[in-house]
């Protein structure tokens, strides 16, 4: 069995969530860090980094576990599929990266302003 590292990439609101879901595989996102045990979101941005950390730390402790995972975060700049890219080295995992770019409205109530700086920074 070949393992499978699918990179979803977007702004909030482009779909990624729901093309995760359609994808077989560990469905991880660095939001996920943020719902409590009561499935409540309760952003803190002091945490991204932390947040970040836990996605990676979940997508190798999967792949260890011989399954394919498929990671949903924004990846508005390359580098910031780097550890990814490298996970997937490390366990002779195929990289898949998919783009959204609906606008179905965002979840999370990321600020338009936000969205307008994340959008300046994107790197295709």
């Amino acid at each position: 069995m070949s393992l499978t590292v699918t990179l979803i990439r977007g702004l909030p609101g482009s779909g990624k969530s729901t093309l995760a879901q359609k994808i077989e595989g560990i469905h991880l996102e660095a939001d996920m860090y943020f719902v409590d045990d009561d499935g409540q979101y309760h952003f803190d941005p002091n945490k991204l980094s932390d947040a970040h950390r836990w996605c990676q730390n979940q997508s190798e402790y999967w792949l260890k576990q011989g399954k394919s995972i498929v990671v949903s975060n924004t990846f508005v700049r390359r580098w910031e599929m780097d550890a990814y890219r490298k996970l997937a080295k490390r366990y002779k995992a195929k990289l898949v990266v998919k783009v959204c770019r609906g606008q179905f409205g965002n979840v999370h109530n990321v600020p338009e302003e936000t969205l307008a700086q994340m959008q300046k920074r994107w790197q295709e």
